[in-house]
């Protein structure tokens, strides 16, 4: 096995423990505009998974411009200071999965892995897995622990693969 750095190993937690996430697109007119979904990660086309209604306003702005980013957060504690929770943001292209299709059937086992109760969803006609396909990721682990990471580094958090000790 081999060493893992602690600030690889800690972005790895972060995306295996949390569940939600705050998507940000690009409106209509050009304005930012973010809501909140559930994500999972598919392993083997190393992407951050949503499951989205086509009637959604962000689903709009997905297919019109693709360019997303993802944060995602720790969850607050009581009484804890918020200023340094652990957090990444993920920049990508998001892309529509064709229903059917390979990458749309492992976007669906991915996230039925991580929310079983969703399946009736899936079948919903007007629901659509997207694909994020990360090119960049900003990850603050704290005070005084940032780093960004680019595509290949943020695909070896994502991917499968043998998990490094330290």
């Amino acid at each position: 096995m081999t060493h893992e750095p602690r600030l690889t190993r800690e972005l790895r937690t972060l995306l295996k423990t949390q569940r939600v996430a705050a998507l940000g697109t690009i409106d209509d007119i050009g304005a930012p505009f973010v809501s909140m979904v559930p994500f999972a990660i598919e392993p083997q086309f190393h992407c951050p998974v949503i499951h989205v209604s086509g009637l959604a306003a962000h689903t709009r702005y997905v297919q019109a411009r693709g360019m997303v980013s993802l944060m995602v957060m720790q969850s607050e504690v009581a009484g804890q200071p918020v200023h340094a929770l652990p957090r990444v943001t993920l920049e990508g292209v998001a892309k529509v999965a064709e229903r059917g299709s390979t990458e749309w059937a492992a976007c669906r086992a991915a996230y039925l892995t991580r929310f079983p109760e969703a399946e009736p969803m899936t079948e919903l006609g007007d629901f659509k897995f997207v694909a994020i396909k990360v090119t960049g990721a900003r990850q603050v682990a704290g005070f005084g622990a940032a780093r960004s990471l680019d595509e290949d580094e943020i695909n070896v958090v994502l991917g499968p693969g043998e998990q490094p000790v330290d």
